[in-house]
């Protein structure tokens, strides 16, 4: 399976501290596009929407504009995207989602026959609560992540209904209840994208240095439950330091993380 690293929506700059030897950077919505042999493709998370570009005020709420500052360039849209590369958008006929906040699911109604996985538990949080970006009635197919089946240390791993064995969805709660990863053997090895369970890859070393105050700040008014999240945290840090695993970790929206993957794949629209 190809595997596609795809921005669909820069935000505020992010200036780094300490001696990190990195420039700033808008922070992204680091999404992802795969291509499969039988099911289509697979939309990793969906950023925002066309629609989010036109009426951002009413679809994603004045708050939100005024301190994450979205770029909302409709040739960012996963839509947009998908078509530079070539693809129709009906052909995306399945879409994860790590959780439901409002920069992870503007894209949903661009693509209205896709079938839309996402944890129970997000989904009941939601349950009566109208919003823009789900009015249009997707095709929900929620699961549990409750049993006993692991990779790599993680429990309640499982596959998801009409896609390859090779997607897991993977338990990463703490940002929010339902919050998922989602893990892929494409064709570079496996792939990890753990959402929001942290905002900048220092996070996962244990030497790490300090994040931007802004996405730390960012994070715990975001999370649901710290403790959690961290634990998380620190079973990725281990995953990805260990050289045997074959996995590589990523983040919905650390943006020297997504520029170093983009650039390995020069076809990407977002490298």
């Amino acid at each position: 399976m190809r595997v596609h690293h795809l921005n669909c929506g820069s935000m505020l700059a992010v200036e780094p501290v300490g001696a990190h030897g990195l420039a700033p950077l808008p922070v992204v919505c680091h999404c992802l596009l795969i291509e499969t042999e039988t099911s289509g493709l697979v939309l990793v998370e969906t950023g925002f929407g066309l629609a989010d570009t036109a009426s951002p005020a009413a679809r994603l709420g004045e708050d939100f504009l005024g301190w994450a500052r979205p770029r909302l360039d409709p040739a960012e849209t996963a839509l947009r995207q998908v078509t530079r590369l070539g693809h129709r958008p009906e052909d995306v006929r399945h879409i994860f989602l790590t959780h439901l906040h409002r920069d992870h699911t503007g894209g949903l109604p661009d693509f209205p026959d896709a079938l839309v996985h996402v944890h129970e538990d997000e989904l009941a949080a939601v349950s009566g609560t109208p919003h823009p970006h789900w009015a249009h009635g997707p095709r929900w197919s929620p699961y549990a992540t409750d049993g006993d089946e692991r990779w790599h240390g993680f429990t309640g791993v499982r596959p998801l209904p009409g896609l390859p064995a090779d997607i897991l969805a993977v338990p990463l709660a703490g940002h929010t209840p339902g919050h998922t990863a989602l893990a892929v053997r494409g064709d570079a090895g496996w792939l990890l994208h753990a959402g929001d369970a942290y905002y900048f890859h220092g996070e996962l070393r244990q030497d790490a240095p300090a994040a931007p105050p802004l996405l730390d700040t960012l994070q715990e008014q975001t999370e649901a439950d710290r403790d959690l999240r961290l634990t998380g945290v620190t079973r990725l840090g281990a995953l990805a330091a260990d050289p045997a695993s074959g996995v590589r970790v990523v983040s919905a929206h650390d943006p020297w993380e997504f520029r170093a993957l983009a650039q390995e794949d020069p076809a990407d629209p977002g490298a």
